[in-house]
């Protein structure tokens, strides 16, 4: 005659499921995220975070720079404000002049 799990042992295994449901949700949840932060980037990239148009990328030097096809906005990635800071003064005005209207 098998026996009767004590209420100790239906606790432990209770917990454990929940646990384990617990986990299988929060990993759902994960690859909902991912998949939203995926979908998003998909939908914006090289867009134009003002107007939302298309952004053209203008090679200058070692730099990409993003344009606006739309507004004639101009966006600078990580690292490439400081990039241009250092120009000396002549290459620095004709770097104006490329995004000019």
């Amino acid at each position: 005659m098998p026996e009767k799990p004590s209420e100790k042992e239906e606790e432990h295994f209770a917990r454990v499921e929940f646990e384990r449901k617990k986990k299988a949700e929060e990993e759902r949840q994960r690859q909902l995220r991912d998949a939203e932060k995926n979908q998003l980037k998909e939908l914006h990239h090289m867009r134009c975070p003002k107007c939302g148009m298309q952004l053209i990328e203008i090679a200058y030097r070692d730099l990409k720079i993003d344009k606006c096809s739309s507004c004639h906005g101009v966006w600078l990635d990580a690292g490439e404000l400081e990039a241009v800071s250092k120009f000396e003064e002549g290459h620095f005005e004709r770097f104006f002049s490329v995004f000019k209207k």
